[in-house]
């Protein structure tokens, strides 16, 4: 659902039907019972707004909703798979909440590893760069529980180590190569009825790939680290299907401006 909104739904003041939306994920095998259950999910949770005209309901982008759609847009496009620019400064986030507070953490914890976080030791998450993770807290209601800084490594530790000891690169290159077994190959999307399913698809994966994997910096990477080639083939993908799935997309949309 974040992929679909983020590609058509994102920086638009437009609400979309849930007809529309229920056809949609038809073509790529989902229920109509899921879908509606997702979109009340995220009603619920402050992204998505109900609009009701008629006896139709119609689904509109939250300003939360935006934030985080435009975050994954920047992370798709702009930042990409590894940091190409790092200037070898890491931003740290230690934290301690409360007992009767497991949502608040699980958010936090899912914000950090979408932010590129890696857990270097117990209640400290680190990432590569100057992350604004004072947004993150800040968004959660958290500051008075989160400590946020940015340093430097000194002796002994230095940033090969903590490359390896905060981020499961064995985990993160399977996950690539199972991305790259999918996709890099001649016409592995045949069973999909359209480019729209097919983008939503590719899209989707690309996504749950960057929200769970890091921008490590590439000075540490091996030469043939395959996320160079996963997103050299998201791209080349990305750019093939979307004329015919914007055609598709504007035959089945029912849209209101808001």
């Amino acid at each position: 659902m974040l992929s679909f909104l983020g590609l058509y739904l994102r920086g638009r003041s437009s609400a979309i039907c849930s007809g529309s939306i229920i056809d949609i994920f038809a073509r790529v095998g989902i229920s109509e019972d899921a879908v509606r259950s997702t979109l009340s999910r995220m009603v619920g949770r402050g992204l998505l707004m109900r609009h009701k005209r008629g006896r139709k309901m119609y689904f509109g982008v939250t300003e939360r909703g935006e934030r985080i759609l435009t975050d994954g847009f920047n992370r798709i496009w702009e930042s990409g798979a590894v940091n190409r620019d790092w200037d070898e400064t890491w931003t740290l986030v230690g934290f301690s909440l409360p007992n009767d507070c497991r949502r608040e953490r699980h958010d936090l914890r899912s914000r950090l590893t979408w932010a590129g976080f890696g857990l270097l030791q117990p209640g400290l998450w680190i990432a590569p760069g100057k992350i604004q993770a004072a947004d993150i807290v800040a968004d959660l209601g958290l500051s008075e529980f989160v400590t946020v800084m940015v340093a430097k490594p000194e002796t002994p530790t230095d940033s090969a180590e903590i490359v390896h000891r905060a981020f499961n690169l064995d985990t993160i290159a399977l996950s690539y190569h199972t991305f790259l077994n999918n996709w890099d190959s001649s016409m592995p999307w045949s069973d999909w009825p359209d480019d729209l399913a097919r983008q939503m698809i590719l899209h989707t994966d690309w996504l749950q790939l960057v929200r769970r994997n890091p921008r490590l910096p590439a000075d540490y990477l091996p030469k043939d680290w395959p996320a160079f080639r996963a997103e050299h083939v998201f791209h080349a993908l990305a750019q093939k299907f979307e004329p015919e799935a914007e055609s598709v997309a504007a035959s089945l949309f029912d849209l209101i401006a808001l």
